[in-house]
């Protein structure tokens, strides 16, 4: 199996070659290529033809972001953002790229290697898997009803790789009328109250980070904070509260969408929607299954519509999807599950 080539876009001549050196390292990369701008780095492309490019959101002559508004449509190509804490890094999403890490704080030569070969590494590995083409912009579907008169319903969705825009894909078709929703998304911390942000801007729906406490409510959204604690869904007299502790990582991931599926499985039974979204692995799947098990209804994302068909895939082969759809169609499905309950 030939290695991934990988192109590496950054405009500081030490991190460029730090990650050359470590990337290489492994014999599943080949780093064909570097540039310090994406004018170097479109004449890159055109020559080496890579199969992931890593990409600094601040570039100098044209930032990330617009050059991969530029390219993507032209050049479509896995694309893993390297950013500090910022919110152009959603930006940068929206405009195509698979995922992202976040820049670490550190000045140790040491921790940066640490950085690049446990997470940057990995990262690339997934997007070379990536179905690029199925990154499309989300269009405003006409708004369902909810018909049902119980005040007890749950909606739980579970995503990580391609996961930040097709989250907004169901989303920005819920009403204020939804049930209350609980979600994890696989993010590096610091990342999820600033995404939460966004869609509460973006959305009907209000958002905002979990803490421990929240109450669940109709037409409110609450996103597990990325970092090493778990949310999950108790309930408390005739509603749900969330509860955000610290755990071990479950699936090599902390949040978990396992914890909180367990734990929706548990609170409300058949009382749940669930739905699994694109991602690499089978985080959730489990836990879906538990939730079908338990009564709930659930969803999965189907492949055509999946930029990584993973824990879709693992959830749909193990029985715990009931209905799989395109990712156009869930928010549709979920109104018309929500309405016969």
């Amino acid at each position: 199996m030939r290695p991934i080539k990988v192109l590496i876009v950054d405009d500081s001549i030490v991190f460029r070659e730090l990650l050359v050196q470590n990337l290489s390292r492994d014999p599943a990369i080949k780093v064909v290529a570097t540039a310090q701008d994406p004018f170097e780095a479109r004449d890159a492309i055109l020559a080496h033809k890579p199969d992931v490019m890593t990409l600094d959101v601040e570039l100098p002559r044209m930032n990330g972001i617009e050059f991969l508004r530029k390219l993507m449509p032209q050049y479509p190509l896995p694309v893993v953002v390297i950013s500090s804490l910022s919110d152009k890094v959603f930006d940068a999403m929206s405009a195509g790229a698979v995922d992202f890490v976040a820049k670490p704080a550190v000045t140790s030569r040491r921790q940066l290697e640490d950085f690049i070969r446990n997470e940057l590494l990995v990262k690339v590995k997934i997007a070379s898997t990536a179905r690029i083409g199925n990154i499309k912009k989300a269009v405003m579907m006409p708004q369902q009803y909810l018909s049902s008169k119980k005040n007890n319903l749950i909606v739980a969705i579970g995503a990580s790789t391609g996961g930040t825009e097709a989250i907004f894909s169901v989303v920005k078709d819920y009403g204020t009328d939804i049930p209350g929703i609980v979600c994890v998304q696989h993010m590096p911390p610091g990342f999820t109250g600033m995404y939460a942000k966004r869609l509460n801007d973006q959305c009907r729906v209000r958002v905002k980070e979990a803490e421990t406490g929240d109450r669940v409510l109709p037409g409110h959204m609450l996103i597990a904070p990325g970092g090493d604690r778990h949310m999950h869904l108790v309930k408390v007299g005739d509603g749900y509260q969330v509860e955000v502790k610290a755990g071990p990582k479950v699936n090599g991931h902390c949040p978990s969408v396992e914890v909180l599926f367990e734990s929706v499985a548990k609170a409300a039974g058949a009382d749940a929607v669930g739905i699994i979204l694109t991602g690499m692995g089978g985080d959730g799947a489990k836990g879906l299954l538990s939730m079908r098990k338990a009564g709930a209804r659930t969803i999965g994302q189907d492949e055509s519509t999946c930029v990584v068909y993973g824990m879709p895939k693992v959830a749909y082969d193990l029985g715990a999807v009931e209905y799989q759809e395109k990712l156009s169609d869930i928010a549709g499905r979920t109104y018309a599950l929500l309405n016969k309950m």
